[in-house]
C-alpha cells in the first residue's frame, strides 16, 4: 500500500537534522507556542486572580470582592488590585490590612485614583 500524503515533503527540511538539533528545534517550537500564553500571563488579570492574590494578603473573601469590585469601578484593575492595596498603604503609611478594610467600606478611593492615574 503506498502512502498518498506529502509527509516526505514536509519532513524535508528536517531530514538531515541530528536527534540533538531536533530535539532544539522542538523546544525552540514550543517556546514559540507558550510564550503568548507566558505574556498573557503577566499583562492581563480577571477578578478571580486579584481576588486569590487578596486572599494570600489576609482577605477574607467577602473583603476580597469589595476591593477587587471597587478597583474595577475606578478602573484601577490593570495595577492589580493587591498592588493598588499595597501601595496605598505605603503611600499613607498604614498597615495593609487597614488600607484594605478602608477600601472595602468606600473609603480612599480617591487617594488610589490619584497615586495611579499619576504613575
Amino acid at each position: 500500500m503506498k502512502r498518498t500524503d506529502d509527509y516526505e515533503q514536509r519532513r524535508a527540511h528536517l531530514a538531515n537534522l541530528t536527534d540533538e538539533q531536533l530535539k532544539e528545534r522542538f523546544w525552540q517550537l514550543a517556546e514559540q507556542l507558550t510564550q503568548p500564553l507566558l505574556d498573557m500571563g503577566y499583562e492581563y488579570t480577571s477578578p478571580a486572580v486579584e481576588r486569590s492574590v487578596l486572599l494570600r494578603m489576609g482577605f477574607s473573601s467577602i473583603e476580597a470582592k469589595a476591593i477587587v469590585d471597587g478597583c474595577m469601578e475606578h478602573s484601577l484593575m490593570e495595577h492589580g488590585a493587591g498592588n493598588v492595596v499595597y501601595k496605598l498603604a505605603k503611600t499613607n503609611n498604614m498597615q495593609i490590612r487597614e488600607a484594605g478594610l478602608a477600601l472595602c467600606s468606600g473609603k480612599l478611593w480617591s487617594d488610589a485614583e490619584k497615586l495611579f492615574k499619576e504613575a
